[in-house]
């Protein structure tokens, strides 16, 4: 990979008027930012179907959508919705995802442009072509059938076809849309780095189709679960509560389910990072009734084995190891093998170890490294929560001696310090370049509520200094300016 940088926001942060973030104008405004201030990636989370906590590293299915990104202008030009039908989904709030409107309302109207819609032959390829969609939007139909219970407690095998057809929609136009949006992306020179979550849940159409895929007991219960032992983000460990894979059963048809969700994955991005990727070396088990995760086991993971048969599924695109939490020999030597950049976090590094892999003087070339992650604090939040010695260490560290920590050079220092390090690719999540605190944090480990609901408005946006970042970029080499390079290409 050559020098890049990059920009982490969720679709659902996007502005607009609808509640949530979409597929629409906004997000191709958003890509004209990206390059207006030499950046060449855009990173977002999850695209599947949020659960009932908003989360996207939970859903229903690994090969689901979310129906809150499809732009609704569209379906409104299209004559699928009605203008007074796009009037009523004004939002309240520009400031956070109306996630309970959108629960109340939005199936609803997608429900009414689905039952308008003609239907042509790409739609049926479609389905055709991506079989587990398909199983996802039969479960969905299923479930509604049976009082939305989890699959084990279904009593019949009806299905209600509204639902169904409602669904076989929504996949289909937010794979439409989403092709156009990436197509954009990509002329702009902005690539789009993708990420999935490594577990799936229990009711989910993954463990409903082919439950012999994961640890599971004759009622189709888990026998054990996932989670984390202690660590930075929580001392009880994270009790994830997903079934567990069952590697030697997936082993024996050449992981077929995993390469059949990265291939998925590829339609959509152009670099996909792999969620909790030390799972892979060894992956953390606990009892399913446990009260917390500290006293779970770890269980030997598939390893290289899995790595080579996704690699023949990636072909050029780009998968990254997401290598934090309890990282041992083991798991380096598996990141190294498989040739992945790995991950690191500017807010890990200053713990008083000089050869912490996390202080940017020690990053490796191969890495992707971030000022935060979407599970962290924000930039200002972290610095906030030090004490002074702390945080002035941390500002000389990056060339920052002025005592007033509060200005924006100090936050400007910590961006200098990224994109000057020897990380082929630094990401910044976007309230880190706003220099925002807590209260636009994305997420808190371990918290179930009051997660994944900032948005940014376009206001806020613009009040990015884009030139000043663009200028860095190409300081650092993370940025060519096309009318130098053709110069320096007519001089050759």
């Amino acid at each position: 990979m050559k020098r890049k940088s990059g920009v982490l926001l969720h679709i659902s942060s996007l502005w607009g008027e609808r509640s949530c973030g979409a597929f629409g104008k906004e997000a191709r405004d958003f890509v004209d930012f990206l390059a207006s201030a030499g950046f060449s990636y855009w990173q977002v989370l999850p695209f599947c179907l949020p659960d009932g906590f908003s989360s996207p590293y939970s859903s229903f299915s690994a090969f689901s959508v979310n129906p809150y990104f499809i732009d609704l202008e569209q379906l409104c030009d299209v004559g699928l919705i009605s203008d007074e039908e796009l009037a009523g989904c004004k939002q309240e709030t520009p400031y956070v995802c109306e996630f309970d409107k959108l629960k109340n309302e939005r199936l609803a109207l997608l429900e009414k442009a689905a039952a308008r819609v003609t239907l042509g032959k790409d739609f049926y390829t479609f389905f055709e072509t991506h079989p587990h969609t398909e199983k996802f939007c039969e479960f969905m139909a299923r479930r509604a059938a049976n009082g939305g219970k989890p699959f084990w407690e279904w009593e019949n095998d009806q299905s209600d076809t509204n639902v169904y057809d409602t669904w076989r929609f929504i996949c289909y136009v937010f794979v439409r849309q989403w092709r156009l949006l990436k197509e954009y992306a990509n002329s702009k020179g902005i690539k789009i780095i993708g990420d999935i979550p490594i577990y799936v849940s229990q009711d989910s159409s993954d463990v409903w189709e082919e439950p012999e895929n994961f640890m599971l007991d004759e009622r189709k219960r888990p026998k054990r679960v996932a989670g984390v032992p202690p660590d930075y983000f929580s001392e009880d460990g994270q009790l994830w509560g997903n079934p567990l894979y069952d590697w030697d059963k997936m082993k024996k048809d050449g992981y077929s389910w995993w390469c059949d969700r990265i291939a998925f994955m590829c339609e959509f991005f152009d670099c996909i990072r792999i969620d909790h990727f030390r799972g892979l070396e060894a992956f953390y088990s606990c009892e399913p009734g446990a009260a917390n995760a500290r006293d779970g086991m770890w269980m030997k993971g598939p390893g290289m084995d899995l790595i080579k048969a996704l690699k023949k599924v990636v072909g050029e695109k780009q998968l990254v190891a997401e290598d934090l939490g309890v990282i041992t020999p083991e798991v380096k030597a598996l990141v190294d093998d498989s040739g992945f950049p790995g991950m690191r976090v500017f807010q890990f590094g200053f713990d008083g170890d000089p050869e912490n892999t996390h202080l940017p003087y020690n990053y490796p070339k191969n890495c992707i490294a971030y000022t935060g992650t979407h599970d962290n604090d924000t930039l200002l939040g972290y610095l906030w929560s030090l004490d002074d010695g702390e945080r002035r260490r941390i500002l000389s560290y990056c060339g920052f001696e002025d005592g007033y920590w509060d200005r924006r050079e100090a936050y400007y220092s910590v961006i200098r310090t990224m994109l000057e390090c020897s990380a082929d690719t630094v990401i910044f999540p976007l309230q880190d370049l706003l220099m925002y605190g807590s209260d636009t944090r994305m997420n808190v480990p371990g918290v179930e509520s009051g997660n994944w609901g900032w948005r940014v408005t376009e206001e806020q946006l613009r009040s990015i200094d884009t030139e000043r970042l663009k200028y860095l970029n190409e300081l650092y080499g993370r940025y060519e300016d096309p009318q130098k390079k053709q110069k320096k290409n007519e001089i050759r």
